[in-house]
């Protein structure tokens, strides 16, 4: 497993209600978040953006993850595509965002995740097409669209 580098807004995994990185590496990652009222619609069912969400930030994990593994601390991973399909309400409490690469190209990966409820019950599925690009690149180029708004 590896040690990767996140730089989000710490504000970003908070709203998702990020607990803990459970795994990461190898293609592979696991993050547990909590489920709040906050979150929910319809007397107690987690909006869907928020379960889209975690899977989605699953999914990115386990790209960065990768490169890290391969020293590479560069790749800002993008969603081209992002679908999801839910098989049942999540509900306030924890859930954990399992995610894994199923093919990695040189600019584009195609990943799956899916996500558990804490008796394991799978509540929903993704998949999604990620570009790679250069974290470096993207950070330059938001600043500059910053600096020209002033």
């Amino acid at each position: 497993m590896s040690e990767v580098v996140d730089d989000r807004p710490p504000e970003l995994m908070e709203t998702l209600g990020l607990q803990r990185v459970v795994s990461i590496g190898g293609g592979r990652a696991a993050l547990e978040f909590l489920a709040g009222m906050h979150m929910c619609h319809s007397g107690g069912v987690v909006q869907g953006g928020f379960v889209t969400g975690w899977i989605d930030a699953a999914m990115a994990h386990a790209v960065t993850g990768l490169y890290a593994d391969r020293g590479d601390h560069d790749v800002s991973p993008i969603s081209l595509e992002l679908k999801i399909s839910f098989f049942a309400p999540a509900r306030p409490g924890p859930v954990t965002a399992e995610a894994w690469l199923e093919l990695n190209g040189r600019s584009t990966c195609f990943a799956e995740g899916r996500l558990l409820d804490a008796t394991g019950q799978v509540l929903a599925k993704g998949s999604s097409t990620i570009r790679l690009l250069s974290r470096a690149r993207i950070e330059a180029a938001s600043q500059a669209v910053a600096a020209a708004r002033g």
